[in-house]
């Protein structure tokens, strides 16, 4: 197959874009996941019965409430982290038309 002069396989892919806000989500994502961790631990701490130095956290509803949110700001965090993940790897795709991927009768 002979290439034209005028070819050029850079112009295939979409220029760089600055991707620091999505880098900066993932930072945060990492962080609300650190801390869903953390309140997860404490109100299983506090449900197992070594709340009392926990202060606040001694109260079984407290403890309960901890666990919750500790598992809500993980799952929040996971959706985050993948959603940024997958922008930021769609960017190196080829931006070919999709009818040329289909098989010929």
């Amino acid at each position: 197959m002979k290439l034209s002069d005028g070819f050029d396989a850079r112009r295939l892919r979409p220029s760089e874009r600055g991707s620091w806000g999505r880098r900066l989500i993932v930072a945060i994502a990492a962080l609300l996941a650190i801390i869903g961790v953390l309140l997860m631990a404490v109100g299983t701490a506090s449900l197992a019965g070594y709340g009392s130095s926990l202060g606040a956290l001694a109260a079984r509803d407290a403890a309960l409430t901890a666990l919750v949110l500790g598992l809500a700001l993980i799952a929040i965090a996971l959706f985050l982290w993948r959603w940024c993940r997958r922008r930021l790897r769609r960017s190196s795709e080829l931006s070919l038309s999709p009818g040329l991927m289909k098989r010929r009768d």
